[in-house]
C-alpha cells in the first residue's frame, strides 16, 4: 500500500496544550505541488502546559514560513483560536481567512479587544505590541464566510466543508478533502472545540455522507479525562444559598457564550423564585456586553424563543459606574470578564473582594495553567494571592463548576468518534499533556480507530487515504 501512495498530507500542531490552537497541514501532490493550510491561529495564554514557561515569547513567532501559507480556516471565535490572525497577516500571509458567517460577525470585536489587551502587555514589558489596529483592520478585510454544509472547492484538488458545532454560535467542525485524479481521497476532519449541544440553538447530526467517509479526525481533548456524569450542577444552589445570607458574588465569565448562559440562568432563578428580583445584577466587560447585544439582535441564527435571557434589573457596567458598584454595600451579583479572571475587569473586582469573608467568587469554566483563576482556586484560605501586583490574603468563599462547559466530555467525544463507519485514525490535540495521553488511550481501547496519535510540536503525522502512515520528527524544535 505504501509504495502506491502518491498524495499525502502531513499534520502537526503548533501548540502542545490547551491554548494557542494552530494546526499546520502540508498537502503534497504527485505533481510536486505543495499546499500549506492552517486550521486556527490562536494566542498562547498563561504558561506553556508542557514546558512551564511564559508563552509571551511563543506568541511572537510561528514555526512555519507564513508567506508560504495558501489557506487559513477558523473553527470558532475564541481568542485562543483566532488571537494571532493579525500577526499572521503582518508577517506575510496574503490569502483569505475562511469562517462561518456568524464567526465573521464576531471576530472583529474579539480582535479589537485582544489588540487592546496586548497593547497593555507591551507597555508593561516595554515592548512593541504584537499587532496594530491597522493589522486588525487588514485581517477583517480578509475574512471570507462559508455557509454550513456548503462545500467550497479551493482548487482542483482540495475541497472544504464547514459543519455545525455546538461549542458556540458560529462554531464549526471543518472537513478538508484532498483528491488527485483517480486516487482514493484523503479526508481530514477537525473538530475544533467540540460540543454536541448548545442551549441557544439546535445542533444537527452530522450528515450521513460525512459519517460514511474513510476519515482521519483531529479531536480536541480539553475534558478528555472527565465523564459527563461528573458534571453535577451546583451553580444555582451555590448562588441561591449565598444570596440568602447576603454579600457579594463575583462570577468570572468568558465574553462569548458563557456570559449569556450565566445571565439566562440568573433570569431562570428569578422566574422560579430562587433569586430575589430586588438583588442587583451587574454585567461588566465591554466585549461581553457587545456580544450580548449581538445575541439580542438576532444576527447569530438564534431563534426568538432563546433571546429572552436577560435577568430583571440587569445593569451594564463600564468605567463610569464601576467604582460605585464596588463601593455599594448592598448584596449583589457581579458577572464579569474574563472567565480565567486574568483579564478584563475581573482582577479589579478580585482586588476588592478576595479578602472579604462575606464574598463568593464562583468560576464557571476552564482555568488554564497559571491563570489568576487557577491560582485563586488552588490557594488555601488565608494564604496570599498576587493580583495585579498586590499580595492579598484569600478569605472569600471560592466555588467552581464545569456545568457550563462548552466542551464535550470524554464519553461524549467517544460517542462522536463511534459515529464514523471507517475511522482510519485519530490525532488528539487541544488538551493538557496528561489529559491527551489519557484520552488517546481510551480512544484506542473503545473505538475502531486503526491508529491513534497525540498532536504536538514534536511530530508531523503523515496521513494517507488509509489513515496515519507514520510520524516524522519536526525539524524546528
Amino acid at each position: 500500500m505504501g509504495t502506491k501512495l502518491r498524495t499525502y498530507v502531513d499534520v502537526m500542531a503548533h501548540h502542545d496544550g490547551v491554548t494557542g490552537s494552530c494546526n499546520l497541514i502540508v498537502v503534497k501532490m504527485p505533481t510536486k505541488e505543495t499546499f500549506k493550510i492552517i486550521v486556527d491561529c490562536g494566542l498562547f495564554q498563561g504558561k506553556s502546559e508542557s514546558e512551564g514557561k511564559d508563552n509571551h515569547e511563543s506568541n511572537k513567532e510561528f514555526l512555519f514560513n507564513v508567506g508560504e501559507l495558501d489557506y487559513v480556516f477558523v473553527t470558532h471565535n475564541h481568542i485562543d483560536h483566532i488571537g494571532r490572525l493579525p500577526l499572521l497577516l503582518k508577517k506575510g500571509y496574503k490569502g483569505f481567512i475562511y469562517s462561518t458567517p456568524e464567526t465573521k460577525i464576531l471576530i472583529p470585536l474579539a480582535l479589537e479587544d485582544s489588540r487592546k489587551v496586548l497593547k497593555e502587555v507591551g507597555k508593561r514589558r516595554n515592548e512593541d505590541t504584537l499587532y496594530s489596529e491597522d493589522d486588525v483592520n487588514v485581517t477583517i478585510e480578509r475574512l471570507k464566510s462559508v455557509d454550513y454544509e456548503n462545500p467550497i472547492q479551493l482548487n482542483r484538488y482540495i475541497k472544504v466543508t464547514f459543519l455545525k458545532n455546538g461549542h458556540l454560535p458560529g462554531a464549526a467542525i471543518i472537513l478538508i478533502q484532498i483528491q488527485y485524479e483517480d486516487e482514493e481521497p484523503i479526508n481530514l476532519l477537525f473538530t475544533g472545540d467540540y460540543n454536541n449541544k448548545n442551549s441557544f440553538f439546535d445542533v444537527p447530526e452530522l450528515p450521513v455522507w460525512v459519517k460514511r467517509l474513510p476519515i482521519t479526525i483531529v479531536q480536541e481533548s480539553t475534558y478528555g479525562n472527565m465523564e459527563s456524569s461528573e458534571m453535577i450542577p451546583c451553580f444555582r444552589n451555590n448562588i441561591s444559598k449565598k444570596m440568602s445570607k447576603g454579600g457579594t458574588v463575583i462570577i468570572p465569565v468568558f465574553s462569548l457564550g458563557r456570559s449569556q448562559e450565566v445571565l439566562r440562568t440568573l433570569k431562570q432563578m428569578q422566574d422560579n423564585g430562587e433569586l430575589d428580583t430586588n438583588i442587583p445584577i451587574y454585567l461588566d466587560g465591554k466585549l461581553a456586553i457587545d456580544y450580548t447585544l449581538i445575541y439580542l439582535e438576532g444576527k447569530l441564527g438564534i431563534e426568538d424563543i432563546h433571546k429572552d435571557f436577560l435577568p430583571q434589573g440587569l445593569v451594564f457596567v463600564d468605567k463610569g459606574n464601576r467604582c460605585s458598584v464596588i463601593e455599594s454595600q448592598e448584596s449583589k451579583i457581579i458577572v464579569t470578564t474574563s472567565g480565567s479572571a486574568s483579564y478584563g475587569p475581573a482582577p479589579f473586582y478580585l482586588q476588592n473582594y478576595l479578602g472579604d469573608k462575606s464574598a463568593m467568587i464562583h468560576f464557571t469554566g476552564y482555568l488554564f495553567e497559571e491563570s489568576l483563576g487557577r491560582r485563586i482556586k488552588e490557594t488555601p484560605d488565608g494564604e496570599f494571592v498576587k493580583v495585579g501586583g498586590m499580595l492579598l490574603k484569600k478569605f472569600a468563599e471560592v466555588e467552581s463548576t464545569a456545568e457550563y462547559s462548552a466542551h464535550a466530555k470524554a464519553d461524549e467525544m467517544i460517542e462522536f468518534l463511534k459515529k464514523f463507519s471507517y475511522l482510519n485514525g485519530v490525532l488528539v490535540n487541544h488538551g493538557e499533556p496528561n489529559t491527551k495521553e489519557i484520552f488517546a488511550k481510551r480512544i484506542a481501547k473503545e473505538t475502531n480507530a486503526k491508529n491513534v496519535g497525540i498532536l504536538n510540536r514534536e511530530y508531523f503525522f503523515r496521513i494517507s487515504p488509509w489513515g496515519i502512515v507514520k510520524s516524522i520528527p519536526t525539524e524546528f524544535m
